[in-house]
């Protein structure tokens, strides 16, 4: 696969990890691995940073994977803001995965509290990955801004329902084609999900609960990291397409006995 490229950085993966959920950090750190992704989130308000030894980056080796802080828990875009500042100050980064989920019972994220979080970030100076809904308008606005990627949701947060819908994954895919990467993060359930976000034109995809919350985390991690791989490689192969028309796979032309 060609290089993943962030604000000009570049990784191998095109598979994120997220870091909540896991029955153990011991399971965690074995599913990372698996996953192969270089790029692994943690919420900022998880991770205690007066005993940073002792806490969940314990767990995660910061000379492998590149530590993307996300604003889990923020209702507002000034609470975004501030976490991520925080997160800055203490050392952790300044790559942001933006989040700004007003409603705890649909973790649905504020799109106009997002751009606005987002615009006073990337003017502070942060690389911002901004969790988003998979409205078109939204991601260019969110473009406009700034920011290094753009992270519509496949549907919500820890559903497992998969793309939704996927020609607005497209259209968004279509919008910003080649200027930043799109990744769509949240909803995926299965590795087939993951290998569709890939088909349909996404960058890469960041799956968290998925994996966490599989009977065997390390297995599906392994899984996960495969269906990214072939995703891409099957949309850069091109598929064939829909045909109301069947045909047969051996053509009669050149067959033995006819003319």
């Amino acid at each position: 696969m060609e290089p993943l490229v962030i604000a000009g950085r570049s990784f191998h993966s095109r598979l994120m990890v997220g870091t909540g959920k896991y029955e153990s950090l011991e399971v965690m750190r074995e599913a990372l691995d698996a996953s192969g992704a270089e790029i692994v989130t943690v919420a900022v308000r998880r991770v205690n940073l007066d005993a940073r030894e002792t806490s969940i980056l314990s767990y995660i080796d910061l000379e492998r994977y590149t530590l993307l802080p996300n604003t889990a828990g923020c209702h507002t875009a000034e609470e975004a803001v501030r976490t991520a500042r925080l997160a800055r100050a203490a050392g952790l980064s300044n790559w942001v995965k933006l989040e700004v989920i007003p409603d705890d019972g649909t973790l649905l994220p504020d799109p106009i509290a997002t751009v606005e979080a987002a615009e006073t970030l990337v003017k502070e100076g942060f690389v911002v990955l901004p969790y988003t809904t998979d409205d078109h308008v939204v991601a260019r606005r969110l473009l406009e801004v700034g920011c290094a990627a753009v992270m519509p949701y496949g549907s919500a947060i820890g559903t497992g329902r998969g793309l939704e819908a996927v020609e607005r994954i497209a259209r968004i895919v279509d919008e910003i084609r080649g200027r930043v990467p799109v990744v769509v993060d949240a909803g995926i359930g299965a590795p087939s999900d993951a290998a569709l976000a890939m088909e349909t034109g996404a960058d890469a995809v960041l799956v968290n609960t998925a994996i966490a919350r599989a009977g065997d985390p390390v297995a599906m991690a392994r899984a996960m990291r495969l269906a990214v791989e072939a995703g891409y490689l099957a949309r850069r192969a091109g598929r064939i397409p829909k045909s109301s028309v069947p045909s047969p796979s051996s053509p009669e032309a050149g067959v033995v006995g006819r003319s």
